[in-house]
């Protein structure tokens, strides 16, 4: 049986490990810094990291079950592939990998919203206790440093700025010459539609804002796992220092932000997964399964990721690669090469 610490204040998963030397980015004071032995260390997981590991072990000794773990591999690989945006570097059309890196660190800034997520008395919902699970820290703490980590906190940049560093790193330009506004409408970041509603999955005695919150978290949860790919692409190019400037900083800067969105798979997978095997109650005092619960919102979810979402994101990405190709004299011939190089 687990002994480990499973209660923490606030104040607890917020704190930093201490370290010898700041991160800094592009002149950008970043968030986390380096050990004495030089190696990078992520903010906010003093405690909090611990305190994932032991809310893990503590549910599978508790429900013996393991936690939810989707694989990544349910992810294709990015696109454009490796081989199209070395080619795209060599051909002198770097714009859409710019585009990419801007687009990323958007996202990065809209994933901060999470921390809006202020969830007060969270035993109501569930039949079994949740004293000392991830479930009860949600408001305290994690859902906090989640945005901090994304948005930046106070002097501090975050994982936005860190890409948009890593970007003007790599490609040593300005950004005037690209509108980033224009670009950002081209890929599907203009102005919402509102008063669209969104369908409700889970019976109606549950509390609307429980569904909420679970559905951003299971959101939240697909698009950390599937930036894993994002990483691994952009580290590749990024660390090729005949191709792009800065010798490797800019892909050391992603490899930061990669240690950095661990906590944020750990705490978001266990907390699912406490929720999974609990029993839901509703407004009226009704009973529901955890698995059905999370599976209603888990389900759908999933296959909008895996289709919808990613074939919108691959269409975009497209549409900046024809729009950038498109100015240039040879653009027909840059198009035709990169196309084959893989499938458009």
């Amino acid at each position: 049986m687990t002994t480990a610490q499973v209660e923490f204040t606030e104040t607890e998963l917020l704190a930093d490990v201490p370290v010898v030397e700041p991160l800094v980015a592009g002149g950008v004071r970043c968030h986390g810094g380096f050990d004495a032995d030089g190696h990078y260390v992520s903010p906010r997981t003093r405690f909090r990291w611990p305190a994932i590991e032991a809310w893990g072990e503590q549910h599978r000794e508790h429900f013996s079950n393991e936690l939810i773990d989707p694989p990544m591999a349910w992810w294709e690989r990015s696109y454009p592939s490796v081989d199209q945006a070395r080619f795209l570097i060599r051909a002198g059309v770097p714009e859409p990998l710019m585009a990419t890196l801007t687009r990323i660190g958007t996202v990065e800034g809209y994933g901060a919203n999470i921390r809006l997520l202020k969830p007060k008395d969270l035993q109501r919902h569930f039949v079994e206790d949740i004293r000392g699970t991830a479930i009860d820290h949600l408001g305290g703490g994690l859902f906090e440093a989640h945005g901090r980590d994304e948005a930046g906190w106070e002097a501090e940049a975050g994982h936005r700025d860190m890409w948009f560093a890593a970007r003007d790193i790599a490609f040593e330009r300005t950004l005037d010459e690209l509108d980033v506004e224009a670009m950002l409408a081209r890929m599907g970041f203009g102005p919402g539609k509102p008063g669209t509603e969104v369908a409700r999955l889970l019976p109606d005695d549950i509390a609307p804002e429980l569904e909420m919150m679970v559905t951003l978290m299971v959101r939240v949860l697909f698009i950390e796992i599937s930036a894993f790919h994002t990483f691994a692409w952009a580290e590749a190019w990024m660390s090729d220092t005949e191709l792009v400037a800065g010798d490797g900083a800019a892909a050391r800067l992603v490899s930061y932000i990669r240690a950095d969105e661990t906590p944020h798979v750990g705490y978001l997978r266990t907390a699912l997964s406490e929720m999974r095997d609990r029993t839901w109650v509703g407004e009226g005092g009704a009973t529901h399964s955890g698995t059905d619960m999370i599976g209603r919102i888990w389900d759908p979810l999933l296959a909008q990721s895996l289709g919808p979402a990613r074939e919108e994101a691959r269409r975009a990405t497209r549409g900046e690669v024809e729009h950038w190709c498109a100015a240039r004299t040879n653009g027909d011939d840059i198009l035709a090469e990169f196309n084959a190089l893989g499938q458009a």
